[in-house]
């Protein structure tokens, strides 16, 4: 695995004309869809921003993969990105066990028992990795939570722009605690609830029927190894 790939909602300011397409949920407040990939040192690698709040998650990434011009990184061969199931599971991205339960609180009342379940457990707790750089992200830079009233373009640079600062904060080691305080595994976050739907059909297509196979196989490969592991623990 080379990173961990997800969406997150950017708050937004956005024209009375356009506010069904970037609604979000309670408040009647309104947010960007933004897609993005980082890496296990929460720097950040990809990121598409702009996106209408209500597009889902997979259909984002559909259409990035179908762009000629969107500097996509495919993953190096025999790599994937973890992905939640939001996500399709196809060639370079590895997805959870779907109708298994996933999110990290659901073991904290008891233990994975089936080699599905560990395999979801060790994927939550690797694909954490990018709930954390999110969380590190949006507590350093406040605007993307309250977005100031520019134009729609300049508030996608300005979310592009802060993806930027975050890795240059990173990468040159300059001091700054939140990054210390999200690398730690066990740091409450808030997970958007995930919705599968018919956008997850686009996804598929940019894979083969033997791609699908291949990250089946070494899916069930990988939760039978660790399965075997624990085992030989007790």
């Amino acid at each position: 695995m080379v990173g961990a790939l997800d969406g997150t909602l950017i708050h937004g300011v956005i024209p009375t004309s356009k506010q069904d397409l970037y609604g979000g949920r309670g408040k009647g407040d309104c947010y960007q869809n933004v897609l993005a990939i980082c890496d296990f040192n929460m720097i950040f690698t990809f990121v598409v921003a702009g996106w209408e709040g209500v597009t889902h998650d997979a259909r984002i990434l559909s259409e990035t993969l179908s762009d000629p011009n969107a500097p996509f990184s495919s993953p190096p061969q025999d790599k994937y990105y973890l992905c939640d199931v939001a996500y399709a599971h196809i060639w370079g991205f590895m997805a959870p066990y779907r109708n298994v339960r996933y999110w990290l609180g659901d073991f904290r009342r008891s233990r994975a028992l089936t080699n599905k379940e560990k395999f979801n457990h060790a994927h939550a707790r690797l694909r954490n990795i990018i709930e954390r750089a999110f969380g590190v992200l949006k507590a350093t830079f406040p605007i993307l939570k309250r977005m100031a009233p520019f134009p729609l373009v300049t508030q996608r640079n300005i979310t592009i722009a802060c993806f930027t600062l975050h890795n240059f904060i990173s990468k040159e080691g300059l001091s700054d605690g939140l990054f210390t305080e999200y690398d730690q595994p066990n740091v409450s976050l808030h997970n958007r609830q995930v919705h599968v739907d018919a956008y997850e059909d686009e996804v598929e297509a940019h894979g083969t029927a033997s791609d699908r196979e291949y990250m089946t196989q070494l899916r069930d490969e990988i939760a039978e190894q660790l399965m075997q592991s624990m085992d030989s623990m007790v």
